[in-house]
């Protein structure tokens, strides 16, 4: 610690996450909303999840859960914000993808939900209504809070600030 003492911390210890922004040719993005048990309410997320395939690389995670949570394939990947969701315990960060050139996945190949992703909402918004609902307290999650702000901001400034995929 700082002045050279120490002290005592748990933490936890996790793989990392990706996230999408899913945007379309209009400026609308792809929120999806679902239950979450640790807080005990249905939140407005981006298509996200856990990098749990060993050697899957980022961009290829997040086409995957983009695919099983929207129901959604992109041609077109850049890199958005990376976050770290919660430093004060927890080790998990997440890399938040722009997905572009966007095209809905054959009826035959999608992805059968279970669990809490069973009954998950799926909605089209526009982004400047997204960034709305941030400011209005709609929408509280920290990593769709920071993917769609760094997507505003990126669509603002004619998407020079991209990084490649």
């Amino acid at each position: 610690m700082p002045g050279g003492g120490t002290a005592k911390r748990d933490v936890v210890h996790n793989k990392g996450a990706v996230g999408v922004v899913a945007l379309d040719e209009v400026g609308r993005v792809v929120l999806i909303r679902q239950y979450r048990h640790a807080v005990g309410q249905r939140l407005w997320e981006l298509p996200a999840g856990l990098r749990d395939v060993d050697g899957e690389e980022p961009a290829l995670t997040a086409a995957r859960e983009l695919a099983e949570e929207a129901d959604l394939q992109a041609a077109q990947y850049h890199l958005l914000v990376d976050l770290f969701t919660s430093p004060g315990f927890a080790d998990e960060s997440i890399r938040i993808f722009l997905a572009r050139s966007l095209t809905p996945v054959p009826d035959a190949d999608r992805f059968h939900r279970t669990d809490e992703e069973a009954d998950l909402e799926i909605v089209w918004i526009d982004l400047d209504e997204a960034v709305a609902m941030i400011f209005r307290g709609e929408i509280t999650n920290a990593a769709a809070v920071g993917g769609l702000l760094a997507a505003a901001r990126a669509r603002d400034e004619g998407w020079a600030t991209l990084r490649p995929a």
